[in-house]
């Protein structure tokens, strides 16, 4: 059974950096992309950044140029590096995964396998 597990969310200022990361278990994770949502209180959940089986990048609008999703170096998790933080990009960071075709990768409706969340929040 595929698992993920997000973790690093904290605290930061505007303009800081922070970078989270998800770790994922099971079998056949190479089947697999890896794409984080986030959502903030009162809104929807948002699409922010994916990387799919074949390591290929996809980005939100809103993070685009300042967020990087990459592979970690510890084996099966991937890391999203945000610069430039802003207080807007305040949320509940979420992991999930599917075998979803990339025409539905930014998708939520599309995800079955979540983590719980990690909270980042940017102040002013």
């Amino acid at each position: 059974q595929v698992q993920v597990a997000e973790s690093g969310g904290g605290l930061v200022q505007a303009g800081d950096s922070l970078r989270i990361s998800c770790a994922a278990s099971g079998t056949g994770l190479n089947s697999y992309h890896m794409t984080w949502f986030r959502q903030a209180p009162g809104k929807e959940r948002e699409f922010v950044a994916a990387l799919s089986r074949t390591s290929h990048t996809y980005y939100g609008d809103s993070v685009k140029g300042r967020f990087t999703i990459s592979r970690g170096t510890v084996r099966n998790t991937v890391d999203l590096q945000m610069e430039t933080l802003k207080p807007e990009d305040t949320a509940v960071y979420y992991c999930a995964t599917s075998r979803t075709v990339l025409s539905s990768i930014r998708d939520p409706n599309v995800y079955h396998i979540w983590g719980q969340g990690t909270q980042v929040t940017v102040s002013s």
